[in-house]
């Protein structure tokens, strides 16, 4: 969507603004360390995947990558892969942060959710805001991050699994768009 703008001097201008969303879930068995965003928490029952297990990166990297009209994260690591096996969700984060920019992209905001009874996420909320930041190079004063429980009800609140929604808003950046497309209108 193009949004247009007046400047305080009387300029107008277009923000050419994408939103995306994403949403992941994992079950949660016991014998492995839980990771959110790269930080190790000290729960118990850890989340059964082909990665290490992030949900959290999961979702935000679907959230930008949707933002940026492409597809899902299984289509750039599908399971079937068994190269991947393993593979580091900050790794995938990383990459979704790279083909942002190569196509001319800027993230706005993140926003995102974790539903689980346990871990509590307020006592690494911060530690989780920087990882991310550090990830995707961008300030972590763009980044919300919120833990929520669903009162004991369903397989979250059982404590069978853990769930992840995010949204990614993000601008054409209008210097790396002219030097990826070679055009100097930001709404072609």
């Amino acid at each position: 969507m193009c949004i247009s703008f007046r400047g305080v001097r009387g300029e107008e201008g277009y923000v050419a603004l994408e939103v995306g969303d994403g949403f992941d879930v994992h079950r949660l068995f016991d014998g492995r360390r839980l990771f959110l965003v790269g930080v190790e928490s000290p729960f118990i029952r850890c989340l059964l995947v082909r990665s290490n297990c992030d949900v959290l990166i999961h979702a935000v990297s679907d959230a930008i990558l949707g933002a940026i009209s492409e597809s899902d994260i299984g289509h750039f690591f599908p399971d079937s892969d068994r190269g991947i096996k393993g593979i580091k969700s900050e790794n995938i984060l990383s990459f979704v942060g790279r083909l942002l920019k190569d196509k001319g992209f800027k993230i706005e905001n993140i926003d995102a959710v974790v539903i689980a009874e346990k871990p509590k996420i307020l006592p690494y909320r911060q530690q989780m805001i920087e990882s991310m930041s550090r990830i995707l190079q961008i300030d972590a004063t763009r980044i919300g991050l919120k833990g929520k429980t669903t009162e004991g009800l369903g397989f979250t609140g059982q404590q069978e699994g853990i769930a992840a929604y995010a949204v990614a808003l993000v601008e054409k950046d209008m210097e790396q768009w002219q030097s990826v497309t070679g055009e100097l209108n930001l709404l072609a």
